[in-house]
């Protein structure tokens, strides 16, 4: 609904943050019935995936190749796959030797995808819009101004995603976060660059102790500011992402911000030279693109009725209420030098993720959707990529419209009927 003076929105369910988690919660939460609106500072949807272009989605399965993911996420990847834009699962050998299951595709062609799947879903979108404050009724959100082309509007809705990844609609509610341990760092973010064209076939041939030590050589000469090479192809072109640079920064500074954008650019631009003069595969290419925006790995996590920690995941506790499931590695990037922690689970080990993780304390109409939820450093370090966050995402638009629904707080969501739903929907939840 829209007032007739066009400043004034309401909605079933908003959802703050058009990446990868928060448009499957409005395809989610749309497709059960919701009057949903989704909201993105942006002109298009994807966040990371588009955005930052991180060109692969990694994390749907344990090392011995069973599907932890599936549901809305899977079917991104089929309408990727009918146009051309994925070859679907492979799999492919990292430079420290570990085998990682992915999926490639075209963060431009993802775009026309989702757009599609949200206006199917009868999603409506309000893009090139800026969180501007939050109004609060004692523990809901009553209301969210934006700032859009045409001025300041309001947005009232019964539930609340935030899917924003730094978590500002929750920062500008006053929601509480989590703090760093003694000795921990925030991940650096990563500037993704398109570098072509290529002989990919070489280049993907190179045997793994040649590549880290052509990673090992980039960093002693200070042209690559990661020991990696890491590259995904670009279907039906012969370019590819790479994602080798390292910037460490707070994400929630403006100024910082920016800065880490410069950075960035000079960064690939100097890792594009490198590729060119001496990685096999890549004499003659250069530097063809740098994604629109930084990728940020790790900002604000929210303190939530459940924090999931690290013992959990190496336990695989089968949390009641959980409404995801994951496998990928606590894979942690330290902000200074060029290595990587990357701390596997048993070749077979799945684990969990609780409703309770979602739901920020002291909020009742309000859910997390994303990297951001109520998890420590080491555990947001597995759960955080962007098959996962799309697993919660859907549980969490999901949520949101029965809540809604049932003239209920989503914080006190019917979690068995959400379970069920999301098992005949897809998703995987054993």
């Amino acid at each position: 609904m829209v007032d007739a003076d066009r400043t004034t929105l309401r909605a079933d369910v908003l959802v703050m943050g058009g990446g990868m988690a928060g448009t499957v919660a409005a395809i989610a939460a749309a497709r059960a019935g919701a009057d949903t609106l989704l909201v993105e500072r942006l002109g298009f949807l994807g966040g990371a995936a588009t955005a930052a272009a991180v060109g692969q989605f990694v994390g749907w399965e344990t090392r011995s190749g069973r599907r932890t993911v599936g549901g809305i996420a899977e079917e991104i990847v089929e309408r990727l796959r009918a146009i051309g834009g994925s070859d679907g699962h492979t799999h492919f050998t990292m430079s420290t030797g570990h085998r990682m299951d992915r999926v490639c595709y075209d963060p431009e062609l993802l775009k026309p995808v989702l757009d599609a799947m949200a206006g199917e879903a009868g999603v409506r979108l309000l893009f090139h819009a800026a969180l501007l404050d939050v109004e609060r009724d004692g523990p809901a959100i009553a209301a969210v101004q934006v700032l859009t082309k045409a001025g300041p509007w309001r947005v009232e809705a019964k539930a609340v995603i935030d899917a924003s990844g730094d978590l500002d609609l929750l920062a500008r509610a006053g929601a509480g976060f989590l703090e760093l341990a003694e000795g921990q760092s925030m991940q650096p973010a990563t500037a993704m660059f398109r570098f072509g064209p290529m002989d990919l076939e070489a280049f993907e041939a190179i045997p793994g102790p040649e590549l880290a030590a052509l990673a090992r050589q980039g960093v002693e000469e200070g042209r690559l500011a990661r020991a990696a090479l890491h590259a995904s192809r670009i279907e039906g072109t012969r370019d590819a992402w790479f994602n080798i640079s390292r910037v460490a920064f707070d994400a929630t500074d403006p100024l910082a911000l920016s800065a880490a954008e410069v950075e960035g650019r000079r960064q690939a631009l100097a890792a594009a030279a490198f590729l060119a003069e001496r990685v096999p595969g890549c004499a003659g290419g250069r530097l063809v693109a740098t994604a629109p925006v930084i990728g940020v790995r790790e900002s604000r996590r929210v303190a939530g009725r459940h924090l999931l920690t690290e013992a959990e995941l190496h336990a695989g506790t089968p949390f009641p209420d959980r409404i995801a499931w994951g496998a990928y590695p606590m894979d942690i990037h330290p902000p200074k030098g060029a290595g990587l922690h990357f701390e596997e689970f048993g070749a077979d080990h799945a684990y969990a993720i609780p409703f309770g993780s979602l739901v920020p304390q002291g909020l009742g109409n309000v859910l997390v959707a994303g990297r951001g939820i109520s998890a420590t450093h080491k555990a947001h370090a597995a759960i955080r990529v962007m098959p996962i966050v799309m697993a919660i995402g859907q549980a969490a638009g999901l949520a949101a419209a029965q809540a809604v629904q049932g003239n209920a707080p989503v914080a006190e969501a019917d979690v068995a009927r959400l379970q069920a739903r999301l098992r005949a929907d897809g998703a995987i939840l054993p």
